[in-house]
Formats: structure tokens, C-alpha cells, sequence
């Protein structure tokens, strides 16, 4: 189906349950499909993609020339570009994901009740996953292969930005899946640009049962406006590095450095630094020369700026700004406890970090910052599934409920209770 071929809004909806029908119906084959089976698709899949690497980037190249007509940031051209790197770490990560246990099925937690009923827990699918998402094409990549391993379906609504890209990328899964046998529906792609969809695929209740978006604050909040199958999301990365007194000023510098400069792009890159004030002389200098050579601009509270006045001021705003670009704020703290106050009142509960030799210090803040992923003398930056050992993730959670942080195999996943008997009723 072309881009262009479903245009109104009737036959948008038609077409989106049309769609998650038959990714529904493929549910059960998943459900049950052997571990033996998933891991042949995985690795079919990551054959594909090196073998078709020239077709993915002549797809991906479209997608580039568009997204300079739109006049779109080089952060944003820069999350939409598959180089050779970025093509062979997708295939890579799909063999990772290969690799790693399979948690469906798992039984935990069995005992014996008095009546001699044998009572527990086992891992299953959640089911069918509507994954809704902007920018990256390598999230088609990564959505299909841990909802597969997983046992689950996913139902793929990309940006149109990523149009071209996303769309071959799910053909080489879906074919990889026919191959080996199983229904190709169970990487279902949505072929429309059309908002329509979203709206419409955030209602299907009784064939959706979890929406995932990732991608900006604006189309987070729509997608939970607009729905009603349970969402699972983020709203934006608002990330802290806390330079402690007691940090090793070496380590703290290229922490700070890597967590703005890698990739500022995306929503793991720190937008504020809070420096500890027996840290704000040589330490801080040698910080900002640095982050002036990356051409990174830095908003200062009013302690930083009496100390280095060709600072822009940094206002409120800044303080909860996700920049996503060469931006940071920074701002000189008292104590640590300023810095988790200031924490407790601007962090959007994705990630911080603090760079501190004091054990007492990592350990008041991993206990007391109310993150989903907190770090101790480590960049912001590793606060991605993959890096934390899951393969690769569907996205981050900052709800409190099923999934926090990052989501891996285990959090595509739920447990139901079953039982063993042997002829109890219940008196």
C-alpha cells in the first residue's frame, strides 16, 4: 500500500482496524511461537539487513532530502540518518536480542498451599503493542525485534519524516518472519502519514492493548489526550549530572562532556549541570572552555555568571527546558541537598547522575532522587536498554506502574497467576 493511498478519514479508520485485526489474529501464533523459532526470525532478520543495506539507504535518502526541504535541525537529520554504523549496530542488536533469555513462560514464585493447591506466577505477552514514534527509523528495528522474542505484536506508526525508511526496514522483518514461517502481521506498519491513524489506533480497545509513544513532549501528551488503551511513556528527558564536592574533577569533566556533547539530540544527553561551589573555580573553568570549544551555549544561575559574567542568564524556563540541542543550563549549588531539592522540583524522572568519591553522597542520592534510571560516577548517556544489557528497549517508562526505565524483554511482558490442583473446592 503507497503512502498516498488511503486519504480520507473514513478510510483511514477502516484501513488502521483493518490492520490491527489482522495483527491481532496473529497474536496466539506469537503467544506460543518457539523460542527456537523467534531467535531463527531474529537472525533471518539481521541477514537481511546487512544484505539490503543499499536499498535501506536509498529509501533513507529520500526521507533525508525531504526532511532538508522542511528546513528540519541537524540534530533532527542527524537521528534520521542510517549510515553503514547505524545499519550494522541495528543488525547487531537484533542478534543481541537473539541471544538474551526468552522470558515467556517463566514460572516464579510457586508454593503449596494448605489445601495442597500449588500456586504461582507465569511470564506471558501483553499482547498486541502499538508503538507510535518520531525521528529514528532504528526504533522499527528495535520495536520488531523485542516485541517478537517477547511474544508479543507490534502495530508501527512511524513519524513521515521516517516514512520511506521505516516502511523497507519493516518489509525486511516481515519478510524475515514469512520465511521461517510465522504470519508476516506480526510487524504490522501503518502505510499513512495521516494523523488520522494515531487518533484513531490510541482507541482501538480490545485489539490494542498498550500504546508506547516515543518522540516529543507535544506528541506524548497528544497520544495520552487522545487515548483509551493504557499508555506506557516518558514526556521529555530533563537529565542532571550533579558534580559533587567530592568529585574527581578528571572523571566529572568528561562525564559532563560526554552527557551534552555525544549526542545532544536525544533524550538521555544531560540538559542541566549542578555544580557543587567548592567545584566552581578551576574545575568549572576548565568545564566551560571546553563546552565553548563543543560550541555548547551555557545558561547560568546568578552565582555562575557573578563568576563568569559573558554567560547567558538562565531563567526559569531553563531550569525545565529538554533542549535536545548544543544547550545547558548550569548552576552552582550550596550542598547537596540544593542539588536534589532543585532535582525534586525540575527533573522529569527519566535520568541523573552524580560524579562523587563519596559513598555516603552515592548512596543518599541513589536513594533519594526519584528517577527511573540513577547513576553513580557514569554518564547520563547509559541510560538506554542497550547499554544497560536488554538488547535494546521499546522506550522509557517514568510511570510507576508494570515499567520504570527502560524497556526490555521483561517489561513487554506481564505475569497471570496459575495453579496446580488436584480436585480442591473451595469449602
Amino acid at each position: 500500500m503507497s503512502e498516498n493511498s488511503v486519504s480520507c478519514i473514513s478510510d483511514v479508520e477502516s484501513y488502521v482496524d483493518e490492520t490491527a485485526q489482522e495483527a491481532k489474529r496473529s497474536a496466539r501464533v506469537i503467544a506460543t511461537a518457539s523460542t527456537r523459532v523467534k531467535n531463527q526470525v531474529l537472525h533471518e532478520a539481521a541477514k537481511r539487513l546487512r544484505a539490503e543495506k543499499e536499498t535501506i539507504q536509498r529509501e533513507n535518502r529520500l526521507d533525508l532530502d525531504a526532511g532538508k526541504d522542511k528546513g528540519l535541525s541537524s540534530a533532527m537529520l542527524d537521528r534520521l540518518t542510517l549510515t553503514d554504523k547505524r545499519i550494522e549496530e541495528m543488525a547487531a542488536m537484533v542478534e543481541e536480542v537473539a541471544m538474551l533469555p526468552d522470558p515467556v513462560g517463566e514460572v516464579t514464585d510457586m508454593r503449596i498451599r494448605p489445601n495442597g493447591m500449588k500456586v504461582g506466577r507465569m511470564r506471558v505477552p501483553l499482547g498486541v503493542i502499538g508503538l507510535i514514534y518520531e525521528s529514528r527509523p532504528n526504533v522499527t528495528v528495535d520495536a520488531a525485534a523485542l516485541c517478537l522474542k517477547s511474544g508479543n505484536v507490534c502495530l508501527l506508526r512511524g513519524g513521515s519524516e521516517a516514512f520511506h525508511s521505516n516502511s523497507i526496514l519493516a518489509t525486511i522483518i516481515q519478510d524475515s518472519l514469512q520465511s521461517c514461517g510465522l504470519p508476516k502481521a506480526a510487524v504490522s506498519f501503518i502505510q499513512t502519514t495521516d494523523r488520522e491513524a494515531v487518533r484513531h489506533l490510541c482507541r482501538l480497545r480490545g485489539l490494542v492493548d498498550v500504546i508506547i509513544p516515543r518522540g516529543g513532549k507535544s506528541l506524548i501528551e497528544t497520544v495520552v489526550e487522545l487515548a483509551t488503551v493504557p499508555v506506557l511513556k516518558h514526556y521529555d528527558g530533563n537529565c542532571h549530572v550533579y558534580v559533587d564536592k567530592d568529585a574527581d574533577p578528571v572523571m566529572a569533566h568528561r562525564i559532563c562532556i560526554n552527557a551534552k556533547v555525544q549526542r545532544p539530540g536525544v533524550c538521555n544527553a544531560a540538559e542541566t549541570f549542578l555544580v557543587h561551589r567548592e567545584m566552581s573555580g578551576a574545575f568549572l573553568k576548565e568545564l566551560l572552555d571546553d563546552l565553548k570549544k563543543h560550541q555548547v551555549e551555557v545558561r547560568g544561575c546568578e552565582k555562575t555568571r557573578k563568576r563568569y559574567p559573558d554567560l547567558k542568564p538562565a531563567t526559569e524556563e531553563d531550569w525545565k527546558m529538554e533542549y535536545l540541542d548544543l544547550i545547558v543550563a548550569l548552576r552552582i549549588v550550596d550542598s547537596i541537598d540544593e542539588a536534589l531539592d532543585h532535582m525534586e522540583t525540575y527533573s522529569s524522572k527519566h535520568t541523573e547522575a552524580i560524579v562523587t568519591q563519596s559513598y555516603s553522597a552515592a548512596q543518599r542520592f541513589l536513594s533519594e532522587v526519584d528517577s527511573s534510571s540513577v547513576l553513580v560516577n557514569a554518564s547520563t548517556r547509559f541510560s538506554d536498554g542497550g547499554q544497560f544489557g536488554l538488547g535494546a528497549e521499546m522506550g522509557i517508562s517514568t510511570d510507576k506502574l508494570h515499567a520504570r526505565g527502560p524497556m526490555g524483554l521483561v517489561e513487554l511482558t506481564c505475569q497471570k497467576f496459575i495453579v496446580y490442583g488436584d480436585g480442591q473446592i473451595r469449602e
